[in-house]
């Protein structure tokens, strides 16, 4: 792989950054057993963030193609709002809501219907939130640390002072990661399968 660079996400790059969060989705591992339409993943992890907030939006570029993306929101709930008024009819159509969580791809559907489960009171201090993923062939080399910059650069430069990250508690490495790059806990009462972290935005 040459060395990759970062750049803002441009819309070519939808397909690629659906790709890698599919890759990624299973606590870092590949998702695609677990959700067979591969297009799930992306519509409740990633694309609702490029369609409304690509400024915010960057990939790392290997010369070929996005082998790893931060992106996320300035403001979670005014994305929530859009994500509710917008983002929902137009994919309720190919996501219903599921009478029953029988399989984990119901249970990621019932997520879909459900944005203001984003909206959680204690990290209100902290409205932006993100989402980074990275393929495995391009972990490891800083890479991760770089978009994190960007993503804290582009939400300074917005005047956002605090932003926050939910993640699974098994992701272990992943943790670790951010742990090295200055993100502490929140305590959120009840989060026993997830964690909640969240810093400023100052580099």
């Amino acid at each position: 792989m040459a060395q990759p660079v970062i750049r803002p996400y441009r819309a070519t790059d939808r397909a690629a950054v659906g790709d890698i969060c599919v890759r990624t989705a299973d606590n870092g591992s590949d998702s695609g057993a677990l959700y067979p339409d591969l297009d799930l993943m992306p519509t409740v992890f990633a694309w609702p963030y490029v369609e409304f907030e690509p400024e915010l939006a960057y990939v790392l570029d290997d010369g070929e193609r996005a082998v790893g993306y931060i992106l996320g929101t300035a403001d979670t709930p005014t994305f929530v709002k859009r994500f509710r008024e917008e983002w929902l009819p137009a994919v309720s159509g190919k996501f219903p809501l599921p009478r029953v969580q029988a399989t984990p791809s119901d249970f990621m559907v019932s997520l879909l219907h459900n944005p203001d489960r984003m909206v959680v009171p204690e990290v209100a201090a902290f409205p932006a939130h993100l989402h980074i993923d990275l393929l495995p062939e391009a972990q490891g080399g800083g890479h991760g640390r770089a978009l994190v910059a960007a993503f804290l650069s582009a939400l300074g430069a917005a005047g956002v002072d605090r932003v926050h990250l939910c993640m699974g508690r098994q992701n272990t490495n992943a943790r670790a990661f951010y742990d090295r790059l200055g993100f502490t806990e929140i305590p959120v009462p009840g989060a026993d399968s997830v964690a909640y972290l969240g810093r400023d935005t100052t580099l």
